[in-house]
């Protein structure tokens, strides 16, 4: 009963008009969609490939300018005179250049916007010290393992913070806080490395800011690109 049943709706099903046509027409929209994503598919992998490259790069120019900042010093002070903050200023120079790098390749803003985004980037890095040193001398009297590591901690949440806000602000800049929040995370953790630097008692080298900058940069272009 049960086989006679089967064969009855097969019959139903192939001698129903256009029954065959939607079938095969369901088949060849299935070859063409699976046809159709295949070059989707490779053009994402291509795609993430190339960013992960370009990532790479900038960690690669952030670990650069990091080992050439504590080297900037030696050179600024023999050339330049004015105020302790401009020659500070002038130290984040290296690091400047690599994020006006980073905001003309990673998004769509003017050679201008990319201009202000290193001046935020000086500034950043003079409040960032500053920060580090108020803090510092706040915890005046704590153990000077910890007192370095809070002062790295507020130096690199400033530093990172008040870069989010200047270069947010760009006319390409994401307005979302929440993409803005991993490059404040990371360049925060980051500054915990000035105790590295005290503890080695480091001078013309740095275990900070070859870390806090390659981080900073790449979750800027990642922030940027919308990653």
């Amino acid at each position: 009963m049960a086989a006679s049943t089967l064969g009855l709706a097969r019959l139903l099903f192939v001698n129903r008009p256009g029954a065959a046509g939607d079938y095969n027409d369901k088949r060849c929209y299935a070859r063409w969609h699976a046809a159709d994503m295949e070059p989707n598919a490779l053009t994402q992998a291509v795609a993430s490939e190339d960013s992960a490259k370009k990532l790479l790069m900038i960690a690669a120019g952030g670990l650069l300018s990091g080992l050439l900042t504590p080297l900037a010093p030696q050179l600024i002070d023999r050339m330049v005179g004015g105020s302790g903050n401009l020659r500070m200023a002038l130290v984040a120079v290296p690091f400047a250049v690599l994020v006006f790098i980073v905001v003309r390749r990673c998004s769509a803003n003017p050679v201008w916007a990319a201009l202000l985004a290193s001046i935020v980037t000086m500034i950043a890095f003079v409040c960032a010290v500053n920060a580090a040193i108020f803090i510092d001398a706040q915890a005046y009297g704590a153990p000077k393992v910890m007192r370095n590591m809070l002062a790295g901690l507020a130096g690199g949440f400033v530093g990172a913070g008040v870069m989010a806000l200047g270069i947010a602000l760009l006319p390409a800049g994401p307005r979302d806080a929440a993409l803005w929040m991993r490059m404040l995370l990371t360049g925060t953790l980051a500054g915990a490395l000035m105790a590295a630097d005290s503890a080695l008692d480091l001078d013309l080298t740095s275990v900070l800011y070859p870390v806090w900058q390659a981080g900073v940069a790449v979750r800027l272009a990642m922030v940027l690109q919308r990653i």
